[in-house]
Protein backbone atom coordinates (compact mmCIF):
# COMPACT_ATOMS: atom_id res chain seq x y z
CA UNK A 1 0.00 0.00 0.00
CA UNK A 2 2.85 2.33 0.86
CA UNK A 3 4.61 1.63 -2.42
CA UNK A 4 1.43 2.28 -4.36
CA UNK A 5 0.89 5.53 -2.52
CA UNK A 6 4.41 6.65 -3.27
CA UNK A 7 4.07 5.58 -6.87
CA UNK A 8 1.00 7.78 -7.43
CA UNK A 9 2.16 10.68 -5.30
CA UNK A 10 2.53 13.95 -7.24
CA UNK A 11 6.05 15.03 -8.13
CA UNK A 12 5.54 18.17 -6.08
CA UNK A 13 5.42 15.90 -3.01
CA UNK A 14 9.05 14.89 -3.53
CA UNK A 15 8.47 11.62 -5.38
CA UNK A 16 11.47 10.23 -7.28
CA UNK A 17 11.22 7.14 -9.49
CA UNK A 18 12.83 4.04 -8.01
CA UNK A 19 15.61 2.36 -9.96
CA UNK A 20 13.41 -0.69 -10.58
CA UNK A 21 10.50 1.46 -11.61
CA UNK A 22 10.77 1.42 -15.39
CA UNK A 23 7.50 3.21 -15.85
CA UNK A 24 9.10 6.55 -16.68
CA UNK A 25 12.66 5.49 -17.23
CA UNK A 26 14.40 5.97 -20.55
CA UNK A 27 11.27 7.39 -22.13
CA UNK A 28 12.05 9.59 -25.10
CA UNK A 29 9.45 12.02 -26.38
CA UNK A 30 7.57 10.79 -29.39
CA UNK A 31 8.78 12.78 -32.39
CA UNK A 32 5.44 12.31 -34.12
CA UNK A 33 3.67 14.02 -31.20
CA UNK A 34 5.87 17.11 -31.44
CA UNK A 35 4.83 20.18 -33.40
CA UNK A 36 7.77 21.10 -35.62
CA UNK A 37 5.95 24.14 -37.03
CA UNK A 38 5.59 25.79 -33.62
CA UNK A 39 8.40 27.83 -32.14
CA UNK A 40 8.47 27.72 -28.34
CA UNK A 41 8.13 30.96 -26.44
CA UNK A 42 9.93 31.68 -23.22
CA UNK A 43 6.67 31.15 -21.33
CA UNK A 44 6.31 27.64 -22.72
CA UNK A 45 3.57 28.32 -25.25
CA UNK A 46 3.75 28.20 -29.04
CA UNK A 47 4.51 31.43 -30.83
CA UNK A 48 1.73 32.94 -32.89
CA UNK A 49 1.78 31.91 -36.52
CA UNK A 50 3.40 34.57 -38.64
CA UNK A 51 4.96 36.36 -35.65
CA UNK A 52 8.64 37.29 -35.91
CA UNK A 53 10.84 34.54 -34.48
CA UNK A 54 14.52 34.18 -33.90
CA UNK A 55 16.97 36.96 -33.27
CA UNK A 56 15.93 40.30 -34.72
CA UNK A 57 18.54 42.59 -36.20
CA UNK A 58 16.66 45.76 -35.24
CA UNK A 59 13.53 47.11 -33.61
CA UNK A 60 12.06 47.63 -37.08
CA UNK A 61 12.21 43.87 -37.66
CA UNK A 62 10.13 43.28 -34.55
CA UNK A 63 7.59 45.93 -35.53
CA UNK A 64 7.36 44.84 -39.15
CA UNK A 65 4.09 42.89 -39.41
CA UNK A 66 3.08 43.97 -42.89
CA UNK A 67 3.35 40.45 -44.28
CA UNK A 68 2.29 38.42 -41.27
CA UNK A 69 -0.51 40.69 -40.05
CA UNK A 70 -2.19 39.26 -36.97
CA UNK A 71 -2.06 35.59 -37.96
CA UNK A 72 -2.45 33.51 -34.84
CA UNK A 73 -4.58 36.11 -33.06
CA UNK A 74 -8.34 36.17 -32.91
CA UNK A 75 -10.40 38.55 -35.05
CA UNK A 76 -10.56 42.00 -33.45
CA UNK A 77 -7.89 40.89 -30.94
CA UNK A 78 -10.36 39.72 -28.28
CA UNK A 79 -11.42 36.09 -27.98
CA UNK A 80 -14.99 35.22 -28.89
CA UNK A 81 -16.04 34.56 -25.29
CA UNK A 82 -14.92 38.05 -24.27
CA UNK A 83 -16.71 39.70 -27.17
CA UNK A 84 -19.92 37.84 -26.37
CA UNK A 85 -19.69 38.96 -22.76
CA UNK A 86 -19.14 42.59 -23.71
CA UNK A 87 -22.05 42.47 -26.16
CA UNK A 88 -24.34 40.98 -23.53
CA UNK A 89 -23.32 43.67 -21.04
CA UNK A 90 -23.97 46.30 -23.73
CA UNK A 91 -27.43 44.88 -24.44
CA UNK A 92 -28.24 44.94 -20.72
CA UNK A 93 -27.05 48.54 -20.53
CA UNK A 94 -29.26 49.49 -23.48
CA UNK A 95 -32.25 47.79 -21.84
CA UNK A 96 -31.70 49.80 -18.62
CA UNK A 97 -30.52 53.26 -19.75
CA UNK A 98 -27.99 54.85 -17.42
CA UNK A 99 -27.52 51.73 -15.28
CA UNK A 100 -23.93 50.54 -14.76
CA UNK A 101 -23.54 46.92 -15.87
CA UNK A 102 -20.44 45.04 -14.63
CA UNK A 103 -18.35 42.88 -16.93
CA UNK A 104 -15.00 41.08 -16.76
CA UNK A 105 -12.60 43.64 -18.19
CA UNK A 106 -9.69 42.00 -20.00
CA UNK A 107 -6.06 43.03 -20.31
CA UNK A 108 -5.40 45.12 -23.39
CA UNK A 109 -2.16 46.20 -25.11
CA UNK A 110 -2.13 49.51 -23.24
CA UNK A 111 -2.33 50.64 -19.64
CA UNK A 112 -5.66 50.78 -17.85
CA UNK A 113 -6.96 54.31 -17.84
CA UNK A 114 -5.94 54.92 -21.45
CA UNK A 115 -9.13 53.65 -23.06
CA UNK A 116 -9.13 49.90 -22.43
CA UNK A 117 -12.88 49.86 -21.84
CA UNK A 118 -13.58 51.80 -25.01
CA UNK A 119 -11.35 49.49 -27.04
CA UNK A 120 -13.10 46.37 -25.72
CA UNK A 121 -16.51 47.83 -26.51
CA UNK A 122 -15.41 48.96 -29.99
CA UNK A 123 -13.70 45.67 -30.85
CA UNK A 124 -16.82 43.77 -29.81
CA UNK A 125 -19.01 45.88 -32.09
CA UNK A 126 -16.79 46.21 -35.17
CA UNK A 127 -17.27 44.11 -38.30
CA UNK A 128 -15.17 43.83 -41.48
CA UNK A 129 -17.48 46.20 -43.39
CA UNK A 130 -17.42 48.96 -40.75
CA UNK A 131 -15.55 52.24 -40.87
CA UNK A 132 -13.88 53.22 -37.61
CA UNK A 133 -13.12 56.73 -36.36
CA UNK A 134 -11.15 57.48 -33.19
CA UNK A 135 -10.83 60.93 -31.66
CA UNK A 136 -8.99 62.11 -28.57
CA UNK A 137 -9.98 65.52 -27.19
CA UNK A 138 -11.44 66.37 -30.60
CA UNK A 139 -8.32 65.36 -32.55
CA UNK A 140 -8.00 62.42 -34.94
CA UNK A 141 -4.21 62.57 -35.03
CA UNK A 142 -3.23 62.33 -31.37
CA UNK A 143 -0.95 59.44 -30.42
CA UNK A 144 -3.64 57.55 -28.52
CA UNK A 145 -6.24 57.93 -31.29
CA UNK A 146 -3.81 56.89 -34.03
CA UNK A 147 -2.66 53.80 -32.12
CA UNK A 148 -6.18 52.62 -31.36
CA UNK A 149 -7.20 53.13 -34.98
CA UNK A 150 -4.15 51.19 -36.16
CA UNK A 151 -4.93 48.32 -33.74
CA UNK A 152 -8.47 48.05 -35.11
CA UNK A 153 -7.24 48.23 -38.69
CA UNK A 154 -4.66 45.48 -38.10
CA UNK A 155 -6.76 43.05 -36.06
CA UNK A 156 -10.31 43.68 -37.34
CA UNK A 157 -9.45 44.61 -40.94
CA UNK A 158 -11.71 47.65 -40.77
CA UNK A 159 -11.27 50.84 -42.71
CA UNK A 160 -10.23 53.87 -40.70
CA UNK A 161 -11.65 57.32 -41.36
CA UNK A 162 -11.43 60.83 -39.94
CA UNK A 163 -14.80 61.91 -41.40
CA UNK A 164 -17.55 61.75 -38.79
CA UNK A 165 -20.30 61.31 -41.38
CA UNK A 166 -18.61 58.23 -42.92
CA UNK A 167 -17.92 56.33 -39.69
CA UNK A 168 -20.07 53.45 -38.46
CA UNK A 169 -18.42 53.20 -35.03
CA UNK A 170 -16.75 56.20 -33.36
CA UNK A 171 -14.59 55.85 -30.27
CA UNK A 172 -13.92 59.07 -28.43
CA UNK A 173 -12.29 60.46 -25.34
CA UNK A 174 -13.83 63.58 -23.78
CA UNK A 175 -15.70 64.89 -26.82
CA UNK A 176 -18.78 64.29 -28.98
CA UNK A 177 -18.30 65.31 -32.64
CA UNK A 178 -19.87 68.54 -33.82
CA UNK A 179 -21.62 66.96 -36.81
CA UNK A 180 -24.97 65.30 -36.16
CA UNK A 181 -24.83 61.51 -35.74
CA UNK A 182 -27.54 59.38 -37.34
CA UNK A 183 -29.31 56.18 -36.34
CA UNK A 184 -26.76 53.95 -38.09
CA UNK A 185 -23.86 55.16 -35.97
CA UNK A 186 -22.57 54.11 -32.54
CA UNK A 187 -20.51 56.42 -30.35
CA UNK A 188 -18.29 54.66 -27.79
CA UNK A 189 -16.97 56.89 -25.02
CA UNK A 190 -13.94 56.10 -22.87
CA UNK A 191 -14.87 56.55 -19.21
CA UNK A 192 -12.36 57.04 -16.38
CA UNK A 193 -14.94 57.32 -13.55
CA UNK A 194 -18.36 55.70 -13.86
CA UNK A 195 -20.32 56.95 -10.85
CA UNK A 196 -21.26 60.65 -10.56
CA UNK A 197 -22.01 60.14 -6.86
CA UNK A 198 -18.33 59.58 -6.18
CA UNK A 199 -18.02 63.37 -6.21
CA UNK A 200 -19.99 63.47 -2.97
CA UNK A 201 -19.22 60.07 -1.40
CA UNK A 202 -16.20 57.84 -2.12
CA UNK A 203 -18.03 54.71 -0.92
CA UNK A 204 -19.17 52.67 -3.92
CA UNK A 205 -21.32 50.43 -1.71
CA UNK A 206 -23.24 53.41 -0.35
CA UNK A 207 -23.59 54.90 -3.81
CA UNK A 208 -25.00 51.66 -5.24
CA UNK A 209 -27.67 51.73 -2.54
CA UNK A 210 -28.46 55.32 -3.50
CA UNK A 211 -28.89 54.32 -7.14
CA UNK A 212 -31.14 51.41 -6.12
CA UNK A 213 -33.38 53.75 -4.11
CA UNK A 214 -33.04 56.70 -6.50
CA UNK A 215 -31.70 58.70 -3.58
CA UNK A 216 -29.76 61.58 -5.10
CA UNK A 217 -30.27 64.15 -2.35
CA UNK A 218 -26.54 64.36 -1.62
CA UNK A 219 -25.82 65.37 -5.22
CA UNK A 220 -28.51 68.07 -5.09
CA UNK A 221 -26.95 69.44 -1.89
CA UNK A 222 -23.52 69.52 -3.57
CA UNK A 223 -24.93 71.47 -6.53
CA UNK A 224 -26.67 73.90 -4.14
CA UNK A 225 -23.39 74.51 -2.31
CA UNK A 226 -21.75 75.11 -5.69
CA UNK A 227 -24.35 77.77 -6.54
CA UNK A 228 -23.87 79.44 -3.15
CA UNK A 229 -20.11 79.62 -3.70
CA UNK A 230 -20.01 80.62 -7.38
CA UNK A 231 -23.43 82.08 -8.15
CA UNK A 232 -24.11 79.35 -10.74
CA UNK A 233 -23.55 75.62 -11.20
CA UNK A 234 -19.83 75.66 -11.88
CA UNK A 235 -19.18 72.10 -13.09
CA UNK A 236 -16.80 72.10 -16.04
CA UNK A 237 -17.01 68.46 -17.13
CA UNK A 238 -18.68 65.22 -16.04
CA UNK A 239 -21.89 67.19 -15.54
CA UNK A 240 -24.43 64.88 -13.82
CA UNK A 241 -27.49 63.98 -15.90
CA UNK A 242 -30.69 62.07 -15.22
CA UNK A 243 -31.38 59.37 -17.82
CA UNK A 244 -34.96 58.39 -18.64
CA UNK A 245 -36.08 59.93 -15.34
CA UNK A 246 -34.48 57.11 -13.36
CA UNK A 247 -30.69 56.84 -13.11
CA UNK A 248 -28.17 59.55 -12.37
CA UNK A 249 -25.36 59.14 -14.90
CA UNK A 250 -21.84 60.40 -15.42
CA UNK A 251 -21.52 61.37 -19.13
CA UNK A 252 -17.71 60.96 -18.95
CA UNK A 253 -15.48 64.08 -18.94
CA UNK A 254 -17.19 65.69 -21.92
CA UNK A 255 -17.66 69.47 -21.67
CA UNK A 256 -21.07 70.90 -20.84
CA UNK A 257 -21.29 71.89 -24.51
CA UNK A 258 -21.76 68.22 -25.46
CA UNK A 259 -24.30 67.30 -22.76
CA UNK A 260 -27.39 68.46 -24.74
CA UNK A 261 -26.35 66.14 -27.59
CA UNK A 262 -27.23 63.13 -25.41
CA UNK A 263 -30.90 64.10 -25.27
CA UNK A 264 -33.22 62.48 -27.85
CA UNK A 265 -30.30 61.63 -30.13
CA UNK A 266 -30.70 59.36 -33.14
CA UNK A 267 -27.56 57.36 -32.39
CA UNK A 268 -26.57 54.91 -29.63
CA UNK A 269 -24.13 55.99 -26.91
CA UNK A 270 -22.04 53.32 -25.19
CA UNK A 271 -19.92 54.27 -22.16
CA UNK A 272 -17.19 51.77 -21.27
CA UNK A 273 -14.76 51.83 -18.34
CA UNK A 274 -12.04 49.17 -18.47
CA UNK A 275 -10.39 50.03 -15.16
CA UNK A 276 -13.71 49.91 -13.27
CA UNK A 277 -15.15 47.10 -15.44
CA UNK A 278 -18.48 48.85 -16.06
CA UNK A 279 -20.56 49.52 -19.17
CA UNK A 280 -23.62 51.78 -19.43
CA UNK A 281 -25.51 53.23 -22.36
CA UNK A 282 -27.96 55.83 -23.62
CA UNK A 283 -30.20 54.33 -26.35
CA UNK A 284 -31.54 56.46 -29.22
CA UNK A 285 -34.36 58.90 -28.41
CA UNK A 286 -33.86 58.70 -24.67
CA UNK A 287 -34.59 61.61 -22.36
CA UNK A 288 -31.37 62.95 -20.84
CA UNK A 289 -31.78 65.92 -18.51
CA UNK A 290 -28.87 67.72 -16.82
CA UNK A 291 -29.47 68.46 -13.14
CA UNK A 292 -30.37 72.10 -12.54
CA UNK A 293 -32.54 74.32 -10.38
CA UNK A 294 -35.55 76.31 -11.52
CA UNK A 295 -33.76 79.61 -10.92
CA UNK A 296 -30.28 78.36 -11.85
CA UNK A 297 -30.57 76.63 -15.20
CA UNK A 298 -27.98 74.51 -16.91
CA UNK A 299 -25.71 76.55 -19.17
CA UNK A 300 -23.07 75.58 -21.69
CA UNK A 301 -19.66 77.21 -22.04
CA UNK A 302 -19.55 80.74 -23.41
CA UNK A 303 -16.91 81.87 -25.92
CA UNK A 304 -15.94 85.44 -26.73
CA UNK A 305 -14.03 84.77 -29.95
CA UNK A 306 -14.81 82.75 -33.10
CA UNK A 307 -12.45 80.08 -34.40
CA UNK A 308 -9.25 81.60 -35.77
CA UNK A 309 -9.14 79.00 -38.56
CA UNK A 310 -12.68 78.67 -39.89
CA UNK A 311 -14.48 81.57 -38.19
CA UNK A 312 -17.12 79.32 -36.54
CA UNK A 313 -19.02 80.69 -33.57
CA UNK A 314 -21.31 77.66 -33.06
CA UNK A 315 -18.66 75.06 -32.11
CA UNK A 316 -16.83 74.16 -28.93
CA UNK A 317 -13.52 76.01 -28.96
CA UNK A 318 -10.24 75.73 -27.11
CA UNK A 319 -7.20 77.96 -26.78
CA UNK A 320 -3.91 76.74 -28.22
CA UNK A 321 -0.40 78.15 -28.42
CA UNK A 322 1.17 78.60 -31.84
CA UNK A 323 4.81 78.08 -32.74
CA UNK A 324 5.31 81.84 -32.46
CA UNK A 325 4.10 81.84 -28.87
CA UNK A 326 0.74 83.45 -29.65
CA UNK A 327 -2.45 82.03 -28.13
CA UNK A 328 -5.43 81.63 -30.46
CA UNK A 329 -8.94 80.18 -30.12
CA UNK A 330 -9.76 77.33 -32.51
CA UNK A 331 -12.40 74.64 -32.96
CA UNK A 332 -11.80 71.59 -30.79
CA UNK A 333 -13.22 69.25 -33.46
CA UNK A 334 -10.39 69.36 -35.99
CA UNK A 335 -12.22 67.33 -38.65
CA UNK A 336 -15.25 69.64 -38.76
CA UNK A 337 -13.00 72.71 -38.60
CA UNK A 338 -11.27 71.62 -41.81
CA UNK A 339 -14.66 71.25 -43.50
CA UNK A 340 -15.74 74.68 -42.31
CA UNK A 341 -12.54 76.18 -43.69
CA UNK A 342 -13.46 74.82 -47.12
CA UNK A 343 -17.15 75.79 -46.76
CA UNK A 344 -17.89 78.45 -44.11
CA UNK A 345 -21.67 78.00 -44.55
CA UNK A 346 -21.58 74.24 -43.87
CA UNK A 347 -24.20 73.21 -41.31
CA UNK A 348 -23.75 70.47 -38.73
CA UNK A 349 -26.54 68.41 -40.30
CA UNK A 350 -25.45 68.98 -43.91
CA UNK A 351 -25.39 65.22 -44.57
CA UNK A 352 -28.94 64.58 -43.34
CA UNK A 353 -32.22 65.12 -45.13
CA UNK A 354 -33.73 67.47 -42.57
CA UNK A 355 -33.61 71.13 -41.67
CA UNK A 356 -34.59 73.49 -38.91
CA UNK A 357 -32.68 71.67 -36.16
CA UNK A 358 -29.02 72.03 -35.29
CA UNK A 359 -26.85 69.75 -33.21
CA UNK A 360 -26.21 70.60 -29.59
CA UNK A 361 -26.58 73.89 -27.75
CA UNK A 362 -27.72 77.22 -29.11
CA UNK A 363 -25.51 79.10 -31.55
CA UNK A 364 -24.91 82.69 -32.55
CA UNK A 365 -24.34 83.86 -28.99
CA UNK A 366 -27.68 82.58 -27.64
CA UNK A 367 -27.26 80.74 -24.34
CA UNK A 368 -29.50 77.67 -24.10
CA UNK A 369 -30.45 75.58 -21.13
CA UNK A 370 -30.52 72.23 -22.91
CA UNK A 371 -32.09 70.44 -25.82
CA UNK A 372 -32.16 71.30 -29.51
CA UNK A 373 -32.17 74.72 -31.12
CA UNK A 374 -34.34 76.03 -33.90
CA UNK A 375 -32.93 77.61 -37.02
CA UNK A 376 -33.84 81.06 -35.70
CA UNK A 377 -31.66 80.42 -32.61
CA UNK A 378 -34.64 80.05 -30.28
CA UNK A 379 -33.62 77.62 -27.58
CA UNK A 380 -35.87 74.74 -26.56
CA UNK A 381 -35.50 72.63 -23.44
CA UNK A 382 -37.96 69.87 -24.26
CA UNK A 383 -36.53 68.71 -27.59
CA UNK A 384 -39.83 69.36 -29.37
CA UNK A 385 -41.05 72.08 -31.69
CA UNK A 386 -40.93 75.62 -30.37
CA UNK A 387 -44.11 77.59 -29.96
Amino acid sequence: MTDDANHWAPKSAGYEPKPDDDRDADVEPDEEDAHPDEELRTDGGPAASGAPTGDADSVDDLLDTEDSGMDGYNYAYLDEHTKREVRRATLSAIAIPGHQVPYASRAMPLARGWGTGGIQASMSLLGPDDRFKVIDQGSDESVNAANIRRLAKTTAEVEGTTDTTEADVIQTRHRIPEEVLDDDQILVLQVPITDPLRRVDPSDDANRRRHAHKDYAKMWVALYENVVEWGEINVGSRYPVMVAGRYLMDPSPIPRWDVPKLHDADNLYVFAAGREARIYAVPPHTEVEPLAFADKSFQVERFDEPCAHCGSDDTYRTEIETDDGDRVVVCNDTSFCEKREADPDLTKDHHLDRDGVTWGPATGGVEAASGHVDADDTARTDGGESE
